[in-house]
């Protein structure tokens, strides 16, 4: 479980962040959706450290992260998994490389037992045997599988995900979503996702945060969000849908 409390992110005079306070559920996908500018990046950077809040706390299982030094810092970062928007693979590493790299950042493993967890996490995301591809020779789907193997590499506990559909065709997000949702569900991991995706809002939804002008809005599951009779969350709603159909 993660525990925003009271969050607060300023930037000069622009409060970014307004006392936000929302609780990402353990084994669950934990949506933040939002338009452009309303505050979810900011607030998923402040959740894992890129950004440090002016006000208010970011608890991870009775640890409050805002309170920690920077040894105490690392060694939970390493119970923190990233997928990058885009996947943000190194182009001169080839995929064993990029699953391997955070396994050489922060173990001590031998490289038979590290080769091991490769393979298992390639596996894992249906990439059996593409180790030496490069990131040239993927497709965009495939590339958001290997940063998806990249990031449970260490077995984490915590999982965030920033826009993983960002630039895939329907076919290829629903298939992301739903590797997102089992990896989730397998390893009991709490997982955050940045998204505007409302196919995944509907599919893989089970605790969202709408944020709206550094706010929390209104908050619910999938279930309750299309019965919602808040209007700026429906506007929200209507205006995603309305893109999507005039992009078809």
């Amino acid at each position: 479980m993660i525990e925003a409390r009271h969050l607060s992110k300023f930037f000069g005079d622009n409060k970014v962040l307004d006392d936000v306070s929302f609780v990402f559920e353990q084994g669950k996908t934990n949506l933040i959706i939002g338009q452009s500018g309303s505050g979810k990046t900011v607030l998923m950077k402040s959740l894992v450290g890129l950004l440090e809040p002016d006000e208010g706390e970011v608890i991870y299982d009775d640890r409050n992260f805002c309170l920690m030094g920077i040894s105490e810092r690392r060694k939970l970062q390493q119970e923190i998994g990233m997928l990058f928007q885009g996947g943000a693979l190194f182009d001169s590493l080839n995929v064993e490389q990029n699953v391997m790299f955070p396994l050489n950042l922060f173990t001590k493993m031998l490289h038979a037992e590290k080769l091991d967890r490769v393979n298992f996490c390639l596996t894992r995301v249906n990439l059996e045997g593409r180790n030496k591809l490069m990131p040239s020779e993927l497709s965009g789907g495939m590339i958001k599988r290997v940063a998806i193997a990249r990031a449970i590499a260490l077995n984490p506990k915590y999982l965030f995900c920033d826009e993983p559909n960002s630039g895939l065709d329907p076919i290829t997000s629903g298939v992301i979503d739903e590797l997102i949702k089992e990896i989730t569900e397998e390893y009991n991991i709490t997982t955050v996702v940045n998204t505007h995706d409302m196919n995944s809002v509907l599919t893989t939804g089970e605790k969202i945060a709408f944020i709206h002008e550094g706010k929390i809005w209104w908050s619910g599951t999938r279930h309750e969000i299309l019965h919602t009779d808040n209007q700026v969350l429906n506007d929200f709603i209507f205006a995603i849908e309305l893109t999507r159909r005039l992009k078809r």
